[in-house]
C-alpha cells in the first residue's frame, strides 16, 4: 500500500470532517458559554471537549454498525435528536442568550465539565453528520494503512479545533463585542437552518415508511 493510494482517502476524511465539524461556527457557542471563565478554565474546557469528541468519533467509527444493530437504532434517530438540540442552541444564539458560567468555584468546575461534553463535544463537534461520516468512512477503510490514515485525519481536525478555541481571545479582540454578537446571531440562524435540515432528513424516512404501510 503506497502513500499515493492512502493520501486521497486521508484527504477525503480530513475535508469531510472539517466541513461537518466547522470549528469556526462553533466558536460563538464556546465564547458565549465560557465568557465568565479565566484562560486556564477555557483551555481545560476546550481540551475536554476535543478529547471527548475524539473518543466518541473513534468509538462510533470502530463499533458504530455493531451498536446500531445491537440496540436496533438508526442514524436517522440521531439526526432527529441532534436537530432538536441544534435548534435550541441556535435559538439561544440568535437571541444572544447563551448563559455564561457563573457561581462558586466548585459549581463553575462542575458546569465546565458539563458544557465540555454537551453542547460542545455533543452535538457541536460530533453531531449526527460527523458520527455518520465516521461510520461510513471507516467502512471504506479496507487496510491497516487506511485505518491509520482515518485516525490521523480525525485527530488533525480536532487539534485544529483546539487551536481555534485556544486563540478565541485574540479573535474576540479582533472582532470586538459588536462583531461577536453579530457573528453569534448569524451563526445561530445558520445553526437553526441546519437543525431543521437534520430534523427533516431524520424524520423523512419514518414518514415514508409509515405512508407506505
Amino acid at each position: 500500500m503506497t502513500l499515493e493510494q492512502v493520501f486521497p482517502y486521508a484527504l477525503l476524511v480530513f475535508t469531510s470532517f472539517f466541513t461537518l465539524v466547522n470549528p469556526i461556527s462553533i466558536l460563538p457557542v464556546y465564547l458565549g458559554l465560557t465568557s465568565g471563565l479565566d484562560k486556564k478554565q477555557k483551555l481545560d474546557i476546550a481540551k475536554r471537549a476535543v478529547f471527548a469528541a475524539l473518543l466518541i468519533l473513534l468509538g462510533f467509527a470502530f463499533s458504530g454498525q455493531f451498536l446500531f444493530k445491537f440496540f436496533s437504532i438508526s442514524v436517522d434517530s440521531f439526526r432527529i435528536v441532534g436537530g432538536a438540540i441544534f435548534f435550541v442552541v441556535g435559538f439561544d444564539m440568535l437571541n444572544a442568550r447563551l448563559s455564561p458560567i457563573k457561581g462558586a468555584k466548585d459549581e463553575i468546575s462542575k458546569a465546565a465539565k458539563d458544557i465540555a461534553i454537551t453542547p460542545l463535544a455533543i452535538p457541536m463537534l460530533c453531531g449526527p453528520g460527523a458520527i455518520t461520516n465516521a461510520i461510513v468512512m471507516m467502512e471504506d477503510a479496507h487496510t491497516i494503512a487506511h485505518k491509520i490514515a482515518f485516525v490521523a485525519a480525525v485527530m488533525t481536525v480536532l487539534i485544529l479545533c483546539y487551536i481555534i478555541f485556544a486563540f478565541s481571545a485574540r479573535i474576540v479582540k479582533y472582532l470586538g463585542e459588536t462583531g461577536i454578537n453579530v457573528m453569534l446571531r448569524i451563526m445561530g440562524l445558520i445553526i437553526m437552518v441546519i437543525a431543521v435540515e437534520f430534523f427533516l432528513a431524520g424524520i423523512r424516512p419514518f414518514i415514508s415508511s409509515f405512508l407506505s404501510q
